[in-house]
């Protein structure tokens, strides 16, 4: 036990050996719930590393009591089920920046004896990401750009159509069927033009880039459409179409940001601006068509 600890070095330490603590038994229950053989010694490793940290951290923070948050936990191994194994793990990971930053903060106080073994915990923080995508691959993520295309369209396109809807339509049904027939058509051949670019040499399937494709861009129409046949007031069943767009785009960008890496923002921003230039523009020329032509429908 060390006499005296630096008060910048007990803090960290501290904190540190909760999250490590935190860390290594999240990846023990996953690879204790985890069939793949690959991905359940990775996980194994991973949590063996994190133990190690922890020991380490526990010499200058012995008094720190930990346990294990049940509820964190839980909701761990639910992402797990739903979202996937990489997604889980890099969200898992997506704080390593923090904790190396932090643990170089303190590098000088640490004692001698120890500086090969803490140079080392930094090395496996910062290698972790590389490591992970190393040894966890999962069919799922290959597919997940299909997925998100698929969407993304949907969710401009269909909204564009039930804006111009608005300008023309009296009948909230009919602006409805007219985004779900459009939605069935339009789904056809964004389906056919993953198959064709997948073929240029995409290591997945072909028919289940295809697949993946036009069925996310179907069942996000009909996500659209639904509030058409909810209520009878055109402005509203708009905008909550419009909220419901918005949710699948902010869930899908998530993901893929997760996965990515990249800025959540920015990427959701462009596609909400996308979704309501759209929207805007098919309104004021289903607007003028309908003042203009005197084309009324409903």
């Amino acid at each position: 036990m060390l006499a005296t600890v630096d008060p910048d070095l007990a803090k960290v330490a501290a904190m540190s050996v909760r999250d490590e603590y935190t860390d290594y038994s999240t990846y023990l229950a996953l690879s204790r719930r985890e069939r793949n053989p690959s991905f359940k010694k990775a996980l194994e490793e991973l949590a063996q590393e994190e133990r190690d940290h922890y020991e380490f951290w526990k010499k200058y923070a012995p008094d720190t009591r930990v346990s294990t948050n049940r509820l964190s936990l839980f909701f761990v191994l639910v992402l797990r089920i739903i979202l996937g194994l990489t997604f889980t793990m890099k969200f898992l990971e997506r704080h390593e920046e923090d904790v190396i930053s932090r643990y170089k903060q303190v590098a000088g106080s640490i004692l001698i004896e120890d500086r090969t073994r803490f140079d080392a915990m930094v090395n496996d923080e910062e290698h972790h990401e590389n490591y992970l995508m190393g040894e966890v691959k999962e069919g799922r993520v290959k597919y997940m750009s299909f997925i998100v295309l698929g969407l993304a369209d949907a969710v401009v396109e269909i909204s564009g159509i039930h804006a111009a809807s608005l300008g023309i339509f009296n009948l909230t049904e009919i602006a409805g069927v007219n985004g779900i027939v459009a939605g069935m058509a339009a789904s056809i051949a964004m389906a056919s033009a993953a198959y064709a670019q997948a073929k240029q040499g995409f290591e997945g399937s072909a028919k289940w880039s295809a697949i993946y494709t036009g069925v996310s861009y179907m069942l996000t129409a009909v996500l659209l459409a639904l509030p058409y046949f909810l209520t009878r007031v055109m402005v509203v069943a708009l905008g909550t179409s419009l909220i419901i767009g918005g949710i699948l785009v902010a869930m899908m960008t998530y993901y893929d940001t997760v996965i990515s890496n990249r800025e959540f923002k920015r990427q959701f921003g462009e596609i909400a601006g996308l979704i309501l230039a759209a929207s805007l523009s098919l309104y004021i020329i289903g607007y003028v068509i309908r003042q203009r032509l005197g084309i009324v429908i409903g």
